[in-house]
C-alpha cells in the first residue's frame, strides 16, 4: 500500500484516499442510490459515513495504519466521542460530493476535526468532530511519539468555520 493510495492487481490508485489541497484533506464520494431517502436526496446518516471516510483516509494519507494501531501493544483504535453536525442543503444521486478535513486541536488523548461536505463550491454539512484514542480495553490512551507527529502533521485550515459552528445555537 502507498501512503496516499491502494495497490490492487499490480494497479496503483494513488488519489484512492484524497489528497491534501490547500491545508484540507479532501476525499471525493460519489452518491448513490443506496446512500439516499426515496426522495433521492441523501439520508441525513449517509453524512456520517462520508464523514467517517474523510477521517479515515486523512490517516492514510499521514501514512497513520489504523490496523497497525489496532495490533500494537494497546490494540489502539480512534472513536468518536463527540459530534455536532450543521445540516444545510441535500446532496443528490449521482453528484459527486468532497469531503473535506482539517484538523483544529491536538490535545493528550484526543484530536478536534472540522469536516464539511461540497458539492463544487456549495457547502452541505459541516461538523465538529472529537476523536480520542483508546485501548481495547476501553481506556484513554494519550496521542504520542511518531503519532503526535504524524497527527501534528494534519492539515489545519477552516478554524474560522470550526469556531462557528462550535458557537452555533438551537
Amino acid at each position: 500500500m502507498s501512503d496516499t493510495g491502494d495497490e490492487t492487481a499490480g494497479t496503483t490508485w494513488p488519489d484512492l484516499a484524497g489528497r491534501i489541497v490547500d491545508g484540507e484533506h479532501i476525499l471525493p464520494v460519489r452518491i448513490y442510490h443506496e446512500d439516499t431517502d426515496f426522495t433521492g436526496l441523501v439520508y441525513h446518516a449517509a453524512y456520517v459515513r462520508f464523514m467517517e471516510r474523510g477521517r479515515s483516509d486523512m490517516l492514510r494519507v499521514l501514512a497513520i495504519s489504523q490496523r497497525e494501531l489496532a495490533e500494537e501493544g494497546d490494540a489502539a483504535g480512534f472513536v468518536v466521542r463527540r459530534m455536532t453536525i450543521d445540516y444545510r442543503r441535500p446532496a443528490r444521486i449521482e453528484d459527486v460530493v468532497e469531503v473535506r478535513t482539517s484538523a483544529i486541536i491536538l490535545k493528550g488523548a484526543s484530536i478536534t476535526l472540522y469536516q464539511s461536505i461540497w458539492t463544487s463550491d456549495t457547502y452541505l454539512v459541516g461538523a465538529l468532530v472529537q476523536v480520542a484514542l483508546i485501548a481495547g480495553d476501553g481506556r484513554p490512551l494519550r496521542i504520542g511519539g511518531r503519532l503526535r507527529a504524524q497527527l501534528a502533521s494534519a492539515p489545519r485550515s477552516r478554524i474560522e468555520a470550526a469556531r462557528q459552528l462550535m458557537s452555533w445555537r438551537h
